[in-house]
């Protein structure tokens, strides 16, 4: 055998095969499908962590201010309602009639879908639209 012939198949040897990159191409893509949807899921209920987070702090400054006036209060900064940062979420509430019952409301889009939550003066939350399902 020459060198040269030899040297050829040295380099037919070398590197890898169209099938197997082919492989490794379809195996990468099936993880990335079942990981993907995963992944976005577990952003959108770290968003809601905020939604859920300041209805408490709401609660609380309902709960604070009632103390002080014996009726639920009607404004947010008149409560003392206040968050850092920029919100993802709207906040209202709404008081009975004789102010001795509220419920603040929470909306938000995720994803291009509505995330509507709700919390009493008893505390109970509630999600009545969920963007995460």
């Amino acid at each position: 055998m020459s060198t040269e012939s030899k040297s050829l198949k040295i380099k037919k040897n070398k590197g890898f095969t169209l099938i197997e990159i082919m492989i490794v191409v379809a195996i990468i893509g099936i993880l990335a499908s079942i990981a993907v949807p995963n992944f976005m899921n577990f952003i959108c209920k770290t968003r809601q962590i905020e939604a859920k987070k300041n209805l408490s702090i709401l609660r609380s400054c309902e709960e604070a201010y009632r103390a002080i006036h014996d009726t639920y209060g009607s404004d947010l900064n008149k409560i003392g309602f206040t968050f850092s940062g920029a919100s993802k979420y709207t906040y209202m509430f709404i008081t009975s009639v004789n102010s001795s019952e509220f419920t603040a409301h929470t909306k938000g889009v995720i994803d291009g879908n509505d995330d509507i939550w709700a919390i009493d003066q008893n505390g109970i939350l509630t999600n009545t639209t969920n963007a995460c399902s």
